[in-house]
């Protein structure tokens, strides 16, 4: 260890004092020191070693190490340091840049922003750490993130502003009466900044959008999409070239395909949906097998690529779920009627075909263009009542299905697949998309039959493609040598939250296994199992959700930890989403021996839809959000039973039990006791009379405010119920901010477990 310094003691080394009086004058970077005051920091008398201190800055400055900006005078010499990264902007103007060049996020304090907005590429200054903290300031922005930003306009005689709806934008916007495009006080428009002079307070913009009056639906709905740089309507020219596609089915197509049309064939999807996009077939072979095909929509055969309608797909890359609508990936005609599996009309799919055993053991399989014909469309209630009854129309199909579907599941979650069980929150909307009611909708057997033959499909064409080129060393996974393609990938869980999250799990009295991965989906099933309607369930089960990672898009292989898969893609919702064209593309390539595709573009194409994907998940939170505080505008007053669901040192969240809308309880409003955040137990605990608000409790609250520009509901704290009062048995769902929810929408798929679809 390192001696401390003393003054004291005679005979100190040259070298040492060299390191003293460095270490002096990078605690003071922004001082010129002389030699005595240097002394006087080092507690330094003696005369000879005072000298000595003079000496030593002599040659400091003649070894170019310090400067003497005044005659005897020094100051450590520094050389600039730069680094790039994201900005991260705060409510308050202050922003911290995310950077890959640094551990921690750079502070920069309002004034030395350069006019960045939230999500610029900027370029920082690095100062001295003080306190160990690193600041900085902005010199250059290298990308904008956006240029177009919505808010509310507010019109005087002479000027108008938009003042950003994002309240990381802390910037109005001014707009010359000249280029309002007609939008009226109070309006909520897009403008787009064309101009930001270096001294200017205020960019200048343009009205590019005028959507409307405050409050009106569309308008809310409009602007969320806007927001978050998603479209809310196609070019005409996009639509006019959909109109345009041939949509006749010719006797020459037909002759290329094999064909399923006799063979009986269903759909199965929610009842509000438009776009079928999956229909399954079944038939008993002479052998005593199953034969059962995964018929998806060809959408490729009509969106060909490089076409003006494959552009703007691969820039939407995903259909869009708000509570009241979709936003679809393709024009209607496609999503809705050509390419939409819709009963008794043939249709073009392209099918994984499987012979399965009584024991749903798959012992061949066949991929290939196929048409069909859909005998039948089910709502997922009207083929649930046909598994609880075994009665109604194709009961044996449907029963067999089911049958085998389960014997998938269990095998799958044999194999280490995790199972998350979600409410799904919905609405209840008039006619103009006022919330009139909440309801939930959980995952039954029928949508798990689906969820299961969909997840088997998209297992067996990963691992026909990515497993092809691998047969000379099968335990050796050689990313060369395989054939590039789209997987959908699920990384492992970080060691360091695993841990964070057994440890705080233990606190409850539940155990977790993180030695090992498969230890840790099995007993991460387990206490899933164990903590079911039980108080704490909601927030165990948005910790464990919190602890795994995202799943993603990209061309190289890890598999899926969540579902336990060592490959896996997106093959079956090729409607609404762009990975599966380009798997579609790809599968019939290879199947036609064509050669290896430029994998960098495949990687691009990836990463895209990945961050089309999250964006659109935001907009559908967002749009939740915003009819859960409208669902609560007119009942200010009221009083209703709810879940602790979050903890802040700014207060906790608390989640309604009748209808799952979530609001705080700030800690400056609680007036029963003097709180502080009890970070290490997750609890707000009283100093004066020891009173404790954690997780998993019920309260009783009123509703104190209901802000629609914000989407925050604020509460006030009622009354702590009887904690040893038996509570709701409801499963409480992961709190919306943390996990995409799907809303109400005409959406035929699935979730994975982390927010997802499969």
């Amino acid at each position: 260890m390192k001696k401390k310094f003393n003054p004291k003691k005679s005979g100190v080394k040259k070298s040492y004092l060299f390191e003293e009086i460095l270490k002096v004058l990078s605690a003071n970077p922004n001082k010129s020191l002389n030699y005595k005051q240097i002394a006087a920091e080092l507690k330094i008398t003696d005369h000879s070693q005072r000298l000595l201190i003079s000496s030593i800055l002599s040659e400091l400055k003649n070894s170019d190490s310090v400067m003497e900006p005044e005659r005897g005078k020094f100051k450590l010499k520094t050389i600039d340091k730069f680094i790039t990264g994201k900005v991260d902007m705060t409510s308050s103007g202050t922003a911290y840049i995310v950077s890959e060049e640094t551990e921690d996020d750079i502070l920069v304090n309002q004034k030395k922003t350069l006019n960045a907005f939230h999500g610029d590429i900027v370029k920082v200054k690095l100062f001295p750490k003080r306190k160990g903290k690193q600041e900085g300031e902005v010199v250059e922005i290298i990308e904008r993130a956006k240029s177009e930003f919505v808010g509310t306009v507010q019109l005087s005689q002479r000027f108008a502003f938009l003042v950003p709806a994002n309240n990381k934008i802390n910037t109005d916007i001014y707009i010359p009466l000249e280029k309002l495009k007609g939008a009226k006080d109070g309006q909520k428009a897009i403008a787009k900044i064309t101009d930001w002079t270096k001294n200017g307070m205020n960019p200048i913009g343009e009205i590019i959008d005028v959507l409307g009056n405050v409050g009106e639906n569309n308008t809310e709905m409009h602007a969320i999409l806007a927001e978050y740089g998603l479209p809310y309507e196609f070019p005409k020219d996009v639509e006019r070239a959909a109109d345009l596609i041939p949509i006749k089915i010719t006797e020459e197509e037909i002759a290329k395909r094999r064909d399923f049309r006799t063979i009986t064939t269903f759909t199965i999807d929610p009842i509000d949906a438009k776009d079928f996009d999956d229909a399954l077939s079944i038939q008993k072979l002479k052998n005593g097998n199953w034969e059962i095909g995964v018929h998806i929509a060809d959408v490729s055969h009509y969106v060909k690529p490089d076409s003006m309608i494959d552009k703007e797909a691969v820039s939407r890359a995903t259909s869009v779920y708000l509570v009241d609508r979709v936003v679809p990936m393709l024009p209607e005609v496609l999503s809705n009627n050509v390419c939409s599996l819709r009963p008794k009309e043939e249709k073009l799919c392209f099918s994984a075909v499987f012979e399965m055993t009584d024991d749903a053991e798959v012992i061949n399989e066949w991929f290939g263009r196929t048409i069909i014909n859909s005998d039948r469309r089910f709502t997922y209630e009207e083929a649930q009542l046909v598994i609880e009854t075994e009665e109604g129309d194709y009961k044996k199909e449907i029963l067999t299905l089911d049958r085998l579907a389960k014997i998938l599941r269990a095998n799958r979650f044999r194999k280490g697949s995790i199972a998350f069980e979600k409410l799904e929150v919905k609405f209840h909307l008039d006619e103009v998309g006022n919330p009139t009611g909440v309801f939930f909708k959980e995952s039954k057997d029928s949508n798990q039959l689906i969820e299961d033959f969909m997840l088997l499909a998209n297992r067996k064409v990963a691992e026909f493609v990515g497993k092809k080129k691998q047969t000379q060393e099968p335990k050796v996974r050689n990313v060369e040598s395989q054939r590039p393609f789209v997987y959908r990938v699920h990384d492992k869980p970080n060691p360091d939250k695993l841990n964070s999250f057994a440890e705080f799990v233990a606190k409850f009295g539940y155990k977790l296994n993180v030695k090992n991965e498969r230890g840790v989906a099995d007993s991460l099933n387990n206490l899933l199992k164990e903590v079911n309607q039980k108080k704490e369930a909601g927030m165990i089960e948005m910790l464990a959700i919190r602890t795994m990672a995202k799943a993603i898009y990209t061309t190289k292989n890890i598999g899926h930890y969540g579902l336990g898969f060592d490959y896996y893609t997106h093959f079956t919702s090729p409607i609404r989403r762009y990975p599966d064209v380009m798997v579609h593309r790809l599968l019939q390539h290879y199947l036609d021996g064509g050669k290896n595709p430029d994998i960098d573009k495949l990687e691009e194409q990836c990463k895209h839809s990945s961050e089309m994907e999250k964006l659109a998940a935001d907009a559908e939170r967002s749009s939740i959000k915003y009819k859960q505080v409208q669902f609560l505008t007119d009942k200010i007053g009221q009083e209703f039973d709810g879940i602790i669901s979050g903890v802040t040192e700014w207060g906790i969240f608390v989640e309604i039990i009748e209808n799952h809308c979530e609001g705080m309880v700030r800690t400056r409003e609680l007036r029963d006791d003097n709180y502080y955040f009890d970070e290490d137990n997750y609890c707000l605990r009283g100093r004066k009379f020891g009173k404790v608000l954690t997780l998993g409790d019920q309260v009783r609250i009123e509703i104190k405010r209901a802000d629609l520009v914000k989407k925050q509901l604020d509460f006030a704290l009622v009354e702590v119920l009887d904690k040893k009062k038996k509570t709701v048995a409801t499963p409480q769902p992961a709190k919306e901010k943390d996990i995409p929810q799907k809303p109400s929408s005409g959406n035929s798929s699935f979730k994975d477990e982390w927010g997802f679809e499969v």
